[in-house]
């Protein structure tokens, strides 16, 4: 729940900041390798311990939700962000250690084969009679083999298939893994110590997996609706285009230019979800069996994927206005149907949910949404401070100038940059306004008051200040003195 102040929220924010980024730095890593962890499921006859490498979407045994799962999308998230504690030495041995386990377990999932399953009959036997129908059916299970256990989204974190019913395939994990352990290599002082052969096998399995399978539909990132979505496609995109310089750097030239082929096919699907009358990105695309009228095609999952998919400048960037205009939709819509927004302290960013129409829980503020628009911010300040061009329509320029108190000029740099940092750090100062004084963030605030509210303790959400924390940094080196 907001906390009663005096003084602006934004007065010693640095230093708040800098608290939160130490709990984030604690309590994130307990969700990965938490082999010291057991569920026990006794309506379903399941006992699950955690392995290693495993990533926890919540490190507890709560029942409201069930999060005792490794999802291929937020196992992606959580070890990006543990490379910034890797690179700023907060975790380094340690975090080398879960990454190293992070890579075997995940390796070995991309093994598993629903065909042949030890022990099924067993499982399905202890099963409660009013639990069964919530069970995959073995014929459904049985297609579960080869790449396509990359699009299980979520399984077991004892590193089996998952046996409940859910909403499948998912084609986003792959591609957010790719991005991530990309990053890994990338890292000249890091890659002495990681293990490379099967490092390259996992990027190169999912790389693989991205390419056959862009171009096809699949759930969404909330995991309701079926069809084409932009966060999945710039995801894909994005790492397609890595994995093609990557590959390229390998040697493995056959690899790089399908890769390569793949990404510029992917970019050209993306701008079909640039809707021209309301100026913004929207998703899903119309032929997904929506009306394209429908509320919830303004989506903050489009944000998401554009600070994940990590780039820097032109389209579908950060620094891209078409993408600055979807979030100051975004805000609009926030603010206008979330009761916390209104009356807000000046001070204060807006508290990002999904969609509207939500129905998830309260559909409340989410932190990793919130979070996201802080990242936002502060990606395109550094793009703005190093120089970088934005091409700029008169609608685009006046949200320049909403954001910087004045007509922008031509020349558009460090003042922008200062300004955008400022708009981030409004958005901090209202996760300060909600998060507890323990630094413990849930899954979701309450659009009525902030108070904590489904999973209580989200590996995602620590994840995503970690990155917006470390993104800030970047802007503000990037801008110097």
């Amino acid at each position: 729940m907001s906390k009663p102040r005096s003084e602006p929220w934004t007065s010693g924010l640095d230093d708040w900041m800098a608290r939160q980024y130490r709990h984030c730095a604690g309590l994130m890593p307990r969700a990965i390798s938490a082999t010291g962890l057991v569920k026990h499921r006794p309506h379903y006859g399941q006992t699950v311990r955690a392995a290693p490498g495993s990533v926890l979407a919540c490190a507890d045994l709560a029942e409201n939700p069930d999060f005792f799962v490794h999802w291929l999308r937020d196992s992606a998230e959580v070890i990006d962000a543990l490379r910034h504690l890797i690179e700023d030495g907060t975790l380094r041995d340690q975090g080398l250690r879960l990454f190293g386990e992070f890579v075997e377990f995940s390796l070995n999932l991309s093994r598993l084969d629903g065909r042949a399953r030890p022990g099924d009959e067993e499982e399905r036997a202890g099963v409660q009679p009013a639990y069964v129908k919530n069970l995959r059916t073995r014929e459904e299970m049985a297609e579960i083999y080869g790449d396509r256990a990359l699009g299980e989204a979520r399984l077991g974190a004892d590193g089996r298939l998952d046996i409940l019913r859910w909403q499948r395939p998912q084609n986003d994990g792959p591609a957010l893994r790719a991005l991530a352990t990309m990053r890994y290599w990338r890292n000249e002082d890091l890659r002495p110590h990681l293990p490379l052969k099967p490092l390259r096998a996992l990027i190169e399995s999912d790389l693989d997996f991205t390419r056959e399978y862009w171009p096809e539909p699949c759930y969404d990132l909330w995991e309701e609706r079926w069809g084409r979505h932009y966060h999945t496609q710039i995801v894909q995109f994005a790492a397609l285009s890595d994995g093609a310089e990557w590959a390229r750097s390998l040697g493995d030239g056959r690899r790089a230019e399908s890769f390569a082929h793949a990404a510029q096919q992917a970019a050209r699907g993306l701008d079909r979800y640039f809707d021209v009358e309301s100026g913004v990105y929207l998703t899903p695309l119309p032929d997904s069996g929506l009306d394209s009228a429908a509320t919830m095609r303004l989506d903050f999952a489009v944000l998401l994927g554009l600070v994940q998919a990590g780039r820097r400048s032109g389209p579908h960037s950060p620094a891209d206005p078409k993408a600055l205009a979807t979030l100051r939709r975004l805000e609009d819509l926030f603010d206008r149907i979330y009761p916390i927004n209104r009356d807000r302290p000046a001070e204060c960013g807006t508290a990002q949910g999904r969609y509207e129409g939500d129905i998830y829980f309260t559909g409340g503020a989410f932190y990793f949404s919130t979070l996201g628009a802080a990242e936002f911010y502060y990606r395109a300040a550094a793009t703005v401070a190093s120089g970088e061009d934005i091409a700029l329509s008169p609608e685009h320029r006046e949200i320049l100038g909403e954001i910087l108190g004045e007509t922008p000029g031509l020349q558009i740099g460090a003042g922008l940059a200062r300004a955008l940092i400022a708009r981030g750090d409004a958005v901090m100062a209202t996760v300060r306004r909600f998060a507890p004084e323990s630094g413990v963030l849930a899954e979701q605030f309450s659009q009525i008051d902030g108070a904590p509210v489904s999973a209580q303790s989200l590996a995602w959400s620590y994840a995503s200040f970690i990155t917006a924390f470390a993104c800030r940094n970047q802007a503000l080196r990037s801008i110097g003195p």
